[in-house]
């Protein structure tokens, strides 16, 4: 198809998804993006031009529950390959299910040479170096354990004020992005896919509140300075943690969030409910599990942190190309309330 010469030029990407979660990744096509770190790469999506990011991420190509990540070369010698995750809402530094579609691509798909039983890849990212192990047997991608940046809690229990369910708890809490973790009875609701909905909308919600409340500056990670994501949390009988984190414009994580499950780690950590060599199982919405370890501690900027490891598994569904032609009408994307909810114009 690239032999056509009607075609400007075009995109491949492997079609993966982690626990259900579509973490799409382009393998071949893309532009360069300048800059002289993954981080730098990464602002100047943010900051100066989303071209890319909107074509991939908007509808007519995309809808709202997927995410789609650009490999990249390292910038560092010591990685094998890097990579930046691509939302509705903007490019984000890190995300555990992400990480796990990106390394289960680069191995099944032979750009990074699959060793049995078990691969080592190193991911440059614009929150830093990840290690990813992997447990591979027959040419496929059994499992993948990251090792994720150092995580911390910066407040805990900090109570904000809100129109709709009063004064509520929020931990607030770092694990490659920063999230707001509130406790799921407090808004009158349990973690059940009935009440995907809800919960989508409550958490744009208390996103906005955060925003206006909460004022977050990572100690080292320049331009991350907001709550990215709201991240419900429920107890399970059996002891697991269950999670929802909520993504602009408005819908649910469908895997149990691996940026999310490191920073509700570093919250268990603060309180002194988790040691090294302690593991906690966090269950997603639809039922998908990772197992978050705490593999040893840290400080950043003076904040005490924990390293965790998340262990969950992608799988590779199917491959796409995307013609990337100038007079295509909709090259810049759309996004419409009727499936991406009423908080649709937030993003812009």
């Amino acid at each position: 198809m690239n032999g056509n010469t009607n075609w400007d030029r075009s995109l491949d990407l492997l079609e993966v998804h982690c626990q259900g979660e579509i973490g799409k990744v382009i393998v071949g096509g893309a532009p360069e993006i300048p800059g002289a770190t993954m981080l730098d790469k990464m602002n100047h999506i943010n900051n100066v031009d989303d071209s890319l990011r909107r074509f991939v991420t908007f509808e007519p190509r995309a809808s709202v529950a997927m995410s789609v990540n650009l490999l990249v070369a390292p910038t560092r010698p010591d990685a094998d390959a890097g990579f930046i995750v691509f939302q509705a809402d903007r490019a984000h530094p890190m995300s555990g299910s992400n990480c796990i579609c990106v390394v289960t691509a680069l191995l099944e798909s032979g750009r990074v040479t699959m060793q049995e039983p078990e691969t080592i890849v190193r991911l440059d990212t614009p929150a830093g170096l990840i290690v990813a192990r992997a447990a591979c047997r027959d040419g496929r991608c059994l499992s993948v354990s990251l090792d994720n940046v150092p995580s911390f809690a910066e407040a805990l229990d900090r109570e904000i004020e809100t129109p709709r369910w009063g004064r509520i708890r929020v931990d607030i809490a770092f694990g490659g992005v920063y999230y707001g973790i509130v406790d799921v009875d407090q808004v009158g609701s349990k973690i059940e896919p009935a009440n995907a909905r809800y919960l989508a909308e409550a958490g744009i919600e208390l996103k906005s509140l955060l925003a206006e409340q909460v004022t977050v500056k990572h100690p080292v990670l320049t331009g991350v300075d907001e709550i990215a994501y709201v991240m419900f949390r429920g107890q399970e009988p059996d002891g697991a943690v269950r999670t929802c984190t909520t993504l602009p414009p408005g819908r649910v994580d469908r895997s149990p969030c691996g940026t999310g499950s490191s920073a509700n780690l570093a919250t268990l950590y603060a309180r002194g409910k988790v040691a090294v060599g302690d593991r906690r199982t966090s269950r997603s919405i639809i039922g998908g599990e990772f197992v978050a370890e705490a593999i040893g501690v840290t400080e950043v900027g003076g904040r005490p942190a924990v390293l965790p490891r998340i262990t969950g598994r992608g799988w590779i569904y199917g491959r796409e190309q995307l013609r990337m032609s100038q007079d295509d009408p909709f090259k810049n994307g759309f996004a419409l309330s009727d499936s991406w909810g009423p908080q649709v114009d937030m993003l812009g």
